[in-house]
Formats: C-alpha cells, sequence, structure tokens
C-alpha cells in the first residue's frame, strides 16, 4: 500500500513573510510531478481544520515562517525529534497552532511516522500582501529541500 504524504504550508497571506509557507506550496505544486499520493495543501490559517490533514498521512512535510526572528536567514529543515519547540506560536488566542495539532493527533494515536518542518525567519510580518525580496529568493531552495524529503518518503 501507497503512503500517505500530506504538504502543508501554513501562514497568513496578509501579514507579509508570514504567507512564506503558503508560498512554498504553491511553487512546489507548480513545479511537481509527485504521484497521486502525495498531497499538496494550502493550509493558510485553518487550525483545527488542518487535523485530518495531519492524523490521515503516514508523512507530513510542513512549510511555515518560524520565530525567532533573531535566527539566522536562511533554511531550517527539522525532522522527528528535532522539531523545535516553538513550533507553538499562534498569530491569535483563538487560533490552535501546529504543536497543539501535533499532540492532539498524538492523543488520537494518529501521529505521522514521519514528520518534518522547513521554515525560514521571517524578515517583515507587517501587514501586507506578499513576501520581502529577500524571503521570495528562499522559495525555491526551501522547495528543493523539500523535494528531497518527499523523495526519500517515496522510496521507503
Amino acid at each position: 500500500m501507497e503512503q500517505k504524504i500530506n504538504v502543508l504550508g501554513l501562514g497568513n497571506l496578509i501579514l507579509g513573510d508570514e504567507a512564506f509557507g503558503v508560498e512554498a506550496v504553491r511553487y512546489l505544486e507548480a513545479n511537481n510531478d509527485f504521484p497521486a499520493n502525495v498531497n499538496i495543501i494550502d493550509g493558510g490559517t485553518q487550525g483545527v481544520y488542518l487535523l485530518d490533514y495531519i492524523e490521515s498521512a503516514d508523512c507530513l512535510l510542513i512549510f511555515d515562517a518560524i520565530i525567532p526572528q533573531e535566527y539566522d536567514f536562511k533554511v531550517y529543515v527539522y525532522q522527528k525529534e528535532d522539531l523545535p519547540a516553538f513550533i507553538h506560536r499562534k498569530m491569535s488566542s483563538h487560533q490552535i497552532g501546529l504543536s497543539e495539532l501535533l499532540s492532539i493527533a498524538k492523543l488520537h494515536g494518529k501521529v505521522p511516522k514521519e514528520v518534518a518542518l522547513i521554515g525560514i525567519p521571517p524578515i517583515s510580518m507587517k501587514m501586507n500582501v506578499g513576501l520581502t525580496k529577500e524571503v521570495q529568493q528562499l522559495v525555491p531552495k526551501a522547495v528543493d529541500k523539500g523535494k528531497e524529503i518527499i523523495m526519500q518518503w517515496l522510496e521507503k
């Protein structure tokens, strides 16, 4: 049976570089030839509504702008137990963050066997549609790293 691979882009399109995850999956979708078991999802800021995408996956790849901003400006890749503690950040007190979603999946016994996060520290999260030029330039590199991970999962 084929593994179900979900690729989830997170972010708010009106907060500048916070949209990195959404822009990365859009770029990936436009530049991929993956088989049907690889699902590319624009998760935006849907919070709890993303739980099924997490729980239904054998392998989960997440693209997201990561905090803190004082990190070196580059693409970061985290897998499994290396996932950083700061993924719990939320844009609003009413929103469920990624770590809460992963915790709920764990309580349900439905955590994907493989989880990876690819992110960049945002330069600007001011209300603005569109990524800064610097972040936009990192999108192809981030997507290439994502493709490498997906290809490894497909080979298993």
